[in-house]
């Protein structure tokens, strides 16, 4: 049985919840109805910026956006019997994303994932980054893009709806050599796809490498562990990394390894492997080089799906990798929406990405921007039940 998420059962998502509060949309209740997006107040940061959460909703799919981090809040999509749930994990209180998130649903920049040893050199010259993750560069740095106010309007493009965020990243940021004028667009098509664009343009060489950190549970956020969800990845080979993570520079091949997922396996079916990489990442936090590479256009790649539920994710990039995390750092500190902590294995995320380590590693496809260039990124998720 498959559901079709278009057809609207009553008009319930007209509004927005009261700041700071959860997502007032229980399981069973009615699908999200189309319209413009809506925006409401989440709260105020300690220097007095506004940061607000937008709505979205089309499809069959409800989006919930923060400004600060460009940060998805929540995403609701129907099961096989169409009750609604959110699937990603995250907080209904700013001060939890500014004080210890680790980077739920944020936009990742300026450059996703670890750089060894927080420097680089490019064009002659040595750039040095925040440490931040051990003795690397994690994620843009300690103030990267995920803690940021972007600048929101609605998206309105043929028959989608969604969001467009702006940020201009300033020449010495973190580090990071020349302004970087970033556009990340958050689409909903009316078939409920959820689709992100980036674009960025740079007025000096740089390097570039933007993606989007929501952590995933298709049974619905607070509802455990994640390890039975089958994943499928089309990628032959992964990036084996050091005891800090960072790429060795091989690309191995992932046959007769816990990292073959080509022919779709639960998360957790070899997750407690004896395996060198298993144990250095405590799980899985691996770069997937796709088989299909770099493209113009998205390829769909990754089906991820929850068997109670009867959930269905599809994800389509054009990136050439994606760092498939299984959650191994979350340890019951941390509480979200839905006032449940989150242990270890509780969501898993799909960062489509260029590989890590990149600007450092020759035989990686490049990340590097000049000026007069445009990087242009896409990802789409497709959603289904049955």
């Amino acid at each position: 049985m498959t559901i079709n998420r278009r057809t609207v059962l009553a008009a319930g998502a007209a509004g927005v919840a009261a700041a700071g509060t959860a997502p007032a949309f229980a399981a069973g209740s009615a699908e999200p109805v189309g319209g413009r997006p809506t925006k409401a107040l989440f709260g105020t940061l300690s220097d007095g910026r506004r940061v607000h959460r937008w709505t979205v909703a089309a499809g069959g799919t409800r989006l919930r956006v923060l400004s600060y981090g460009g940060i998805v809040q929540s995403l609701e999509i129907p099961d096989r019997h169409g009750r609604y749930a959110n699937v990603s994990l995250g907080f209904d209180r700013l001060e939890d994303y500014v004080s210890g998130s680790p980077y739920f649903g944020a936009i990742i920049g300026r450059y996703g994932n670890r750089i060894a040893r927080g420097a680089f050199t490019l064009d002659g010259i040595t750039y040095r980054l925040p440490v931040n993750d051990g003795p690397n560069s994690l994620h843009g740095g300690d103030k990267g893009f995920d803690k940021r106010v972007w600048d929101v309007e609605p998206y309105a493009q043929g028959p989608d709806t969604g969001l467009t965020l702006r940020y201009v990243s300033a020449d010495g940021e973190m580090g990071y050599p020349g302004t970087l004028r970033i556009r990340v667009d958050y689409v909903l098509t009316p078939r409920g796809d959820f689709r992100i664009d980036y674009k960025a343009t740079t007025d000096r060489a740089t390097v570039v490498n933007l993606t989007n950190h929501t952590y995933f549970n298709l049974a619905g956020e607070g509802t455990g562990s994640i390890l039975d969800h089958t994943l499928r990845i089309a990628a032959s080979r992964y990036t084996p990394v050091d005891s800090t993570l960072i790429p060795t520079g091989e690309l191995a091949r992932v046959a007769r390894t816990p990292f073959d997922f080509r022919n779709g396996k639960p998360i957790g079916r070899d997750i407690r492997e004896a395996h060198p990489q298993v144990l250095f990442g405590s799980g899985y936090d691996h770069n997937f080089a796709l088989d299909k590479g770099p493209t113009e256009a998205p390829r769909r790649v990754i089906t991820v799906t929850e068997p109670v539920s009867g959930r269905v994710m599809h994800i389509a990039t054009t990136e050439p990798g994606v760092q498939f995390y299984s959650g191994n750092f979350l340890d019951a500190t941390l509480a979200g929406t839905s006032g449940k902590v989150y242990r270890q294995g509780d969501g898993f995320c799909l960062e489509t990405q260029h590989f890590p380590d990149s600007p450092n590693q020759p035989s990686f496809p490049s990340t590097v921007l000049r000026p007069g260039q445009t990087y242009r990124s896409t990802t789409v998720h497709s959603f289904a039940a049955r």
